[in-house]
């Protein structure tokens, strides 16, 4: 077993950021279930051509708070970055993995200036929409990926190194792949949702086969069928790291990812038969986040750990 470690500060701030930037995105999931995304109009940096707007509506409070609370996530992660860059050596995974979180808070800051400044917002349709929904949604996960790798790192003292046994750098790279196809598919069934809506799970069915329904409902489908075909796959996958990994925190992670992909499979045909009522979304996109962050940490531990001799085949 690895001794227990007392937090650090710096570790103790970096596990804050990550928990931080996951309230934040999941306010921005809100945000756009409550069709509040266009609460400031097309105006960026202001909101209605205000820095603070004056009598608005509940949408603008909404679009306004996730701006702000935005604004904050950046300048936690940029306090992160300057104090890793200040505390440890230029090439360590904490140093690394927080200057990588920088890099993508600002990606993702300059994704939701061009959604708002597009048009791409609320129940807008545009033919790119669901590219910007796809792009967004992969740029908050290599962000929470990083922020992930710098807590862990910071407090554990492991280091990162993209060194693998081949077999199981292709298993780990398609069970990655995996999880951000059914995510982005996830994100463009929402899209769907939100734009097109149904009033019963009939009705809702009914546009998926028929053929005078706009195409981003017929492909809907794919996403429960991904998740489900996809999700047993990274079962295995899951269940096969942590047998080579008994004893060793891998094993723990390995658990955790395995338990949160059956929770998600269950809370997800929920979603659907209940047509997503903005709960149900909130705790959808959060149970996805865990998941990736879980997927994180277990292959970050295995290729710092390495096998247990009793897992090894």
């Amino acid at each position: 077993m690895v001794p227990e470690k007392k937090l650090s500060k710096f570790a103790k701030y970096s596990i804050f950021t990550l928990a931080y930037n996951l309230v934040v995105i999941i306010w921005g999931v809100f945000l756009r279930a409550s069709r509040s995304g266009d609460g400031c109009g097309q105006h960026w940096l202001t909101c209605r051509g205000e820095v603070i707007p004056s009598a608005p509506e509940f949408k603008t409070v909404i679009e306004f708070s996730h701006r702000l609370t935005s604004g904050l996530a950046f300048f936690v992660v940029l306090a992160l970055a300057v104090w890793a860059a200040r505390k440890y050596a230029k090439g360590s995974t904490v140093r690394t993995a927080a200057f990588g979180s920088f890099i993508f808070i600002v990606v993702e800051a300059l994704l939701g200036a061009g959604l708002v400044l597009t048009g791409n917002t609320a129940e807008a349709w545009t033919p790119v929409r669901p590219l910007w929904s796809a792009g967004h949604l992969i740029s908050t996960f290599v962000l929470l990926a990083f922020l992930a790798i710098t807590a862990w790192s910071s407090s554990t003292g492991g280091e990162f190194r993209f060194v693998f046994e081949k077999r199981v750098r292709n298993l780990m790279m398609a069970a990655a792949a995996a999880i951000l196809l059914i995510g982005t598919s996830g994100s463009i069934a929402a899209l769907s949702n939100m734009i097109f809506p149904s009033r019963s799970i009939i009705e809702s069915l009914t546009k998926d086969f028929s053929s005078s329904s706009h195409y981003i409902l017929r492909i809907r489908l794919l996403h429960p069928l991904l998740a489900v075909l996809l999700g047993v796959f990274l079962l295995f996958f899951s269940g096969w790291i942590g047998s080579r990994s008994s004893g060793t925190p891998t094993e723990f992670w390995s658990k955790a990812f395995s338990v949160l992909i059956m929770i998600q499979l269950a809370f997800g045909a929920i979603t659907i038969l209940t047509l997503g009522p903005i709960v149900m979304q909130l705790g959808h996109l959060l149970l996805a986040d865990a998941i990736w962050i879980s997927f994180v940490l277990m292959m970050a531990n295995y290729q710092f750990y390495g096998r247990s001799q009793i897992g090894k085949v």
